[in-house]
């Protein structure tokens, strides 16, 4: 009965397509949905934009309530995706019915014209996160890890996420002073770049940049959800460099952001985002820069229909650095998501984006799906091998990422490694 419960429940949500699922540790579900965040970048200009469009019965952490949606860690192959598609074209509007007296008029179509597309779930198509569990857990000595992410704000609050936020060891919280010498004054949990001021969290806005840290580190084996990352070791700070509804944000506001993650020693940095617009002082900053950038790679353009970004680039993950990984997003069934750019030269590896559970504001948890959402997948386990292997550097960090991911055909020429992120292969790899 629990599996029957189960599937319906997630059939309701697939049905929602391009809507997240706003979920309550408490069992309050209120049934809003929201319009999910979205790229939109034009060919002008250089805005970032966020790029989001928006189960498994062996319980991937049993002590969490909604571990059993987190396929992209676990996937049993026991869901599935049902689209409405439009079998024919309406040609209806050429012609109308009105009153005209009672003269004989065409008539409009019938019903019949959508039939079902059913995406099935292929077990085994995940990240392979529970034998590295073991691994890391087991480990006697582990390294201290910083990961920014340069997003939209997080709500620090968060039962799941409050562990896991970075705290400045040279500020004191409220006295109004830049305790640092720094330039950002009461700067403890990061700074607000698209603002200008230490508030990191400005509410439903931040939805993106939540969900990107639930995916690293929520608590395993506490709330709702299991983060990649042990969040003892491995600690977010919050950049808030895009904001309002479309989550926007300016070149000079995220270059900002990677000089100050970088002075307050943060060693991956998180990018959820794009632009179609090339800007040479980030592309310099980001070269020069000492940590590792994973970045997502993007969601097609206005036909929703992902691109080659060999031939239409994608700033920054197609910027053709060592300290650069680029994301692209496969579905659970092993193939790209229809809306992930790709590229053979351009894109490094593919991760899970599509229907990902995750924290977003108020102690809550939504779907979300996108590339944005593949690149937290890709942060997270580079932050756990680093954390794990204290005996590497970040550029083996990237290395040992693409050789060890799991090489599908389906991959083959759209992405550089030729493969799928598989944490437990990245742990072992020698």
């Amino acid at each position: 009965m629990k599996k029957i419960i189960r599937a319906a429940c997630l059939s309701l949500a697939i049905l929602l397509a391009g809507y997240s699922l706003w979920l309550n540790p408490l069992g309050d579900t209120s049934g809003a949905s929201v319009e999910p965040l979205h790229i939109s970048s034009k060919d002008q200009g250089q805005d970032f934009h966020v790029m989001a469009l928006g189960p498994g019965l062996n319980n991937l952490s049993p002590s969490d309530e909604f571990s059993t949606y987190q396929w992209g860690l676990k996937n049993d192959g026991e869901f599935r995706l049902i689209e409405l598609v439009q079998k024919f074209k309406y040609v209806d509007n050429l012609y109308s019915e009105v009153n005209n007296g009672g003269n004989l008029s065409i008539p409009k179509p019938g019903p019949g014209n959508y039939e079902s597309k059913v995406t099935h779930a292929v077990s085994g198509i995940d990240i392979n996160i529970q034998p590295a569990w073991s691994l890391y857990d087991q480990a006697q000595s582990k390294r201290s890890v910083i990961v920014a992410i340069i997003d939209t704000g997080i709500d620090i609050n968060h039962q799941e996420l409050r562990n896991a936020i970075w705290t400045n060891p040279g500020e004191i919280d409220g006295d109004g002073i830049d305790n640092d010498g720094n330039g950002y004054v009461d700067d403890i949990h990061g700074w607000n770049f698209y603002s200008n001021n230490n508030k990191v969290f400005c509410g439903s806005e931040d939805s993106h940049g939540t969900h990107a840290a639930g995916t690293i580190s929520a608590s395993r084996g506490s709330y709702g959800i299991a983060g990649i990352t042990d969040n003892n070791y491995v600690k977010i700070m919050p950049l808030k460099a895009l904001g309002g509804k479309e989550g926007v944000g300016s070149p000079d506001a995220v270059i900002k952001a990677i000089k100050y993650a970088e002075e307050k020693g943060a060693s991956i940095c998180n990018l959820s985002m794009g632009t179609t617009g090339y800007s040479e002082e980030l592309a310099q900053t980001m070269k020069n820069s000492h940590m590792l950038f994973v970045v997502s790679c993007g969601n097609g353009g206005v036909s929703g229909l992902g691109y080659n970004t060999d031939v239409y680039p994608v700033y920054p993950a197609s910027l053709p650095y060592d300290n650069i990984i680029s994301v692209a997003n496969i579905l659970f069934d092993g193939t790209l998501s229809k809306d992930s750019n790709y590229g053979a030269a351009s894109v490094d590896i593919a991760a899970p984006g599509t229907y990902i559970l995750s924290t977003i504001p108020d102690n809550s948890y939504g779907y979300m799906s996108g590339t944005s959402m593949a690149a937290p997948m890709v942060t997270g386990v580079a932050a756990m091998l680093y954390s794990y292997r204290t005996d590497i550097s970040l550029t083996d960090v990237k290395t040992i990422i693409l050789n060890s991911s799991r090489k599908l055909d389906t991959l083959s020429g759209k992405v550089v490694s030729g493969g799928l992120l598989d944490a437990y292969s990245a742990l072992n790899w020698h």
